[in-house]
């Protein structure tokens, strides 16, 4: 796979619109984005929806245990109205309904699975299982996750996917974790990145991408650092790189 963009929309475009929506991924395109991160998370009965946290509150009108909920109780949720009255009644989507979305937009896609404890498999089979059935074009497709269990496994079942561990901070072992997977690429925050870091991981053949930045000014450097794509939750601000792209 060549990575064919320097600017992925984070949740979407969490700053455009409400994060993880449909709208989001909508308000991403608009925003010039040629890929978009959203989070792919478990819930009761076996249901994969987009959504980042373990709390409902935050980003819906509903409360309670994300991991909990039926799918017919997040069906039922405005996901919008908290960001603003213009997106009153938009919807936590499903992840069919994210792919079918994404691919109908043209869009490359950075799923991360957001899985804390040790069960993987009661997620990762899914999630891998939807991608098998429904997404088309691997490589407009990335799977990442903090959870390096759950990649492994992703590893295990698809050994083609691109894989992408992410890190607040990377660990000095990472190279070994990123070849346990043959992973695609190394994402991380790039608050905590150093040069040498970012040089040693390109060195090494990884693509390296940097979440969230949303000041370009604050990641300047990075490119030179030898940074592939940054994660934004606002691709507007990154426009100026679309020629270069």
């Amino acid at each position: 796979m060549e990575l064919n963009t320097k600017v992925m929309g984070h949740r979407g475009a969490a700053l455009l619109a409400p994060e993880n929506t449909l709208a989001s991924i909508r308000a991403a395109v608009s925003a010039g984005a040629t890929w978009v991160e959203i989070d792919v998370y478990l819930i009761a009965e076996g249901g994969l929806v987009i959504f980042h946290d373990d709390q409902l509150d935050r980003c819906t009108n509903g409360s309670g245990v994300t991991r909990e909920a039926r799918p017919t109780d997040i069906a039922a949720l405005d996901a919008g109205s908290h960001f603003s009255a213009d997106f009153a009644g938009e919807k936590v989507p499903t992840l069919l309904e994210a792919l079918e979305c994404i691919q109908s937009l043209g869009l490359g896609l950075n799923l991360e699975i957001k899985h804390d404890t040790a069960d993987v498999d009661t997620i990762v089979p899914a999630v891998m299982a939807m991608l098998r059935d429904h997404w088309q074009d691997n490589n407009k497709l990335m799977i990442s996750s903090f959870n390096l269990a759950a990649l492994q496994l992703c590893y295990d079942i698809g050994d083609q996917r691109h894989l992408a561990p992410l890190y607040e901070f990377v660990p000095e072992d990472w190279a070994e974790q990123l070849a346990s997977i043959k992973a695609y690429s190394l994402n991380c925050d790039y608050l905590n990145l150093t040069q040498d870091q970012a040089q040693a991981i390109k060195a090494a053949g990884y693509k390296l991408l940097c979440y969230t930045a949303n000041d370009p000014d604050a990641v300047a450097e990075y490119w030179a650092w030898g940074m592939d794509a940054v994660i934004t939750d606002d691709p507007t601000r990154f426009a100026f790189l679309s020629n270069q792209q």
